[in-house]
């Protein structure tokens, strides 16, 4: 039996052609050296591991590789086992990127082959909605303050940090709530579990960055971000999530309310005035917008996802379409495809919130939309879900012409550390990260489990959708028992959040009562608790 995808090595995503099993995997590695997405020196994992882990069979990796190997791709050497050989590395039809070779070796991690059509994954429907029965899930923001790459006490090894609980607010009280209190358990969606920050393996990164930092990385910077990092997520983005990118299209920013902030400014400067946004989201992105002169216009909602038929002269449109927030679903094919046809017929953009694309459990990863069109898609990515909103550390992968705007709106400045970008730049360089999140995907993975399994036993007239990705899932409730659930929660200490706090106020959508609980806040020991008092908060 294959195991879960998502407790394996590097991630890379590939698009499989040909028929058959090892001619696709043969194709898709091929595409994927040939492209620059597997770098010159990467190692591949053995032909055991990755057929256990696409539960295929050894001998079908094995010929594979040994294709690849006859034809130049790969190179084997006894002992030190496969990899991609150097050679010269040829861009995409149409790309603008530029052959790069790593100045170091890259990871000698195992290598996760994203490989739909190899087996059945569960709870791999595209559909997104409540009817549709669909897995999926979502979280989405920036950051907060910054961690400084030299602050060692904040890193000392097994130093104990403290879980953030944050006031419920008395904005959202509503009459016959508690006084507004500190809860004992945040379960507001959108952030990771802060207690489990690696601190060792970060500490070790900041001193590698510090001790081979030029002076220069201590002056003001190139306002794009430091070019170690903005080389370290081409490559990462370009194997884990499908994106086409060039470290020179690479935009480092302040968390994706940074950049979206500047992308408005963009926008209207250039005689927008509406963007096409989801009829459910974050009101933080909206207001963003409206800051910068921008009306959002809430696009149709249905079990497929978000409808963009309805898409007109809007001067750009955003979307999360790997996974919907806070829904949960993924934007169906023929709608991605849609979605791109507008934007080459009206020249409008799409931003593409990819926000939590690491976290993925019961289904293959979906490839960015962004590689379907470079040329009119911006990719909006950040580490507030993989490591922690304080590092205010996110990116755009801008197209061709736009960076020169978007600098001229961040007023040509580097706005974020560069011991920070150089300690990420190493943390992945290192395959740190790499290891990190797959840690932390398998955390997660058995804390929905739990929650999976214990609202089955407690609750069953509650069903929970979105829970195949992400950090949050999504508990529908009886209707008209949204608000007395809300506040049976407040009273039992727990921060949690109803569905309609993220629907916009001008979408037509049908009513659903429902939760959107988070799972990924609480520390390690005190899941059980929340978990506890949030199935005692549920209506009977």
């Amino acid at each position: 039996m294959a195991k879960p995808w998502a407790t394996f090595g590097v991630d890379l995503h590939l698009e499989p052609t040909g028929p058959g099993i090892r001619r696709g995997l043969t194709d898709a590695l091929r595409e994927a050296v040939r492209t620059g997405r597997l770098a010159p020196g990467t190692r591949l994992p053995s032909s055991r591991s990755l057929a256990a882990d696409l539960g295929i069979a050894r001998n079908t990796v094995a010929d594979a590789y040994a294709d690849l190997v006859a034809e130049g791709w790969l190179a084997a050497r006894q002992g030190s086992g496969t990899r991609v050989a150097e050679r010269t590395l040829t861009p995409p039809s149409g790309s603008t990127a530029h052959p790069v070779t790593p100045e170091r070796p890259p990871p000698t991690a195992e290598t996760h082959l994203a490989f739909s059509g190899l087996r059945n994954v569960p709870g791999a429907g595209a559909g997104g909605g409540f009817g549709s029965g669909a897995r999926t899930v979502h979280g989405s923001g920036s950051g907060a303050s910054g961690l400084s790459a030299v602050s060692a006490s904040a890193f000392r090894p097994g130093a104990s940090g403290l879980l953030p609980v944050t006031p419920v607010a008395a904005a959202r009280r509503t009459p016959g709530s508690p006084p507004a209190h500190r809860p004992a358990y945040n379960l507001d969606p959108g952030t990771p579990d802060l207690a489990s920050f690696p601190r060792t393996q970060w500490l070790k990164a900041a001193r590698r960055a510090l001790a081979t930092a030029p002076y220069q990385a201590l002056d003001y910077g190139d306002p794009r971000g430091r070019v170690e990092l903005r080389t370290a997520l081409a490559g990462y983005l370009a194997r884990a999530r499908g994106v086409r990118a060039d470290p020179d299209r690479i935009l480092v920013c302040a968390g994706i309310s940074h950049g979206l902030r500047m992308l408005g400014a963009v926008l209207r400067a250039r005689g927008a005035r509406t963007v096409a946004v989801e009829s459910y989201g974050l009101d933080v992105h909206w207001k963003l917008l409206a800051g910068a002169g921008l009306r959002s216009v809430p696009l149709p909602f249905d079990e497929r996802g978000t409808d963009p038929g309805e898409l007109t002269d809007q001067g750009a449109a955003l979307l999360t379409p790997a996974h919907q927030f806070p829904m949960g679903g993924t934007l169906h094919r023929d709608r991605r495809a849609a979605v791109v046809d507008w934007a080459r017929s009206t020249g409008g953009l799409v931003v593409e919130d990819d926000y939590d694309g690491e976290f993925r459990y019961d289904r293959q990863p979906v490839g960015a939309l962004q590689g379907l069109d470079p040329d009119h898609v911006v990719y909006a990515g950040t580490a507030s879900k993989s490591l922690a909103p304080g590092l205010r550390l996110g990116w755009l992968v801008l197209p061709p012409g736009l960076m020169e705007e978007v600098l001229a709106a961040k007023g040509g400045i580097d706005s974020c550390g560069s011991l920070d970008q150089l300690t990420l730049a190493e943390f992945m360089a290192s395959g740190a990260y790499d290891r990190h999140v797959r840690a932390a995907r398998l955390r997660y993975r058995r804390r929905r489990d739990a929650l999976v399994a214990e609202l089955a036993r407690r609750a069953p007239q509650v069903h929970a959708t979105g829970i195949a990705a992400g950090l949050h899932v999504v508990l529908r409730l009886p209707p008209g028992t949204e608000q007395a659930t809300l506040r049976a929660a407040a009273w039992r200490g727990l921060a949690v959040h109803g569905l309609h706090r993220y629907q916009h106020p001008e979408a037509t959508v049908e009513r659903r009562d429902a939760l959107v609980v988070g799972y990924g806040t609480p520390p390690d020991h005190a899941w059980s608790g929340a978990l506890e008092a949030l199935c005692a908060a549920l209506p009977e």
